[in-house]
């Protein structure tokens, strides 16, 4: 049977493209032909999943603006947080799950990213 074996991309208009991928590639290092371009690591072979979590409300997404959030992998938060602060990047927060450490910025068209790194090798059900 034919399944569905990854998450091949988000996509959302903005007002300016150049100045997006602009911003991801100079702020978060992610670049590629088409916008910014994630490729599966040694981690995400490890433990390959993405995840699409539905809400009732966005107030997770707050104080996104765009009723959505993108979460991305990072292998070292803490080292990852330095570096786009250096660059300008406001973190929201932060915080240590215990099976994961999380960080929340926005991108300039006000798109929450949620930064997550996996601490622990199974996650909660």
């Amino acid at each position: 049977m034919a399944k569905i074996t990854g998450l091949g991309g988000v996509f959302y208009m903005v007002e300016d493209p150049e100045a997006t991928r602009a911003w991801y590639r100079e702020k978060l290092g992610l670049d590629g032909e088409y916008g910014p371009q994630l490729a599966w690591s040694e981690e995400t072979k490890r433990n390959p999943y993405s995840l699409i979590s539905h809400f009732k409300d966005d107030t997770y997404m707050k104080p996104g603006t765009r009723g959505f959030m993108i979460n991305l992998r990072v292998d070292d938060l803490d080292a990852f947080v330095k570096q786009i602060k250096k660059k300008g990047v406001k973190v929201l927060d932060t915080v240590d799950e215990g099976y994961g450490k999380f960080a929340w910025i926005l991108d300039p068209n006000g798109v929450k990213i949620e930064l997550w790194e996996q601490v622990a090798e199974e996650l909660p059900s």
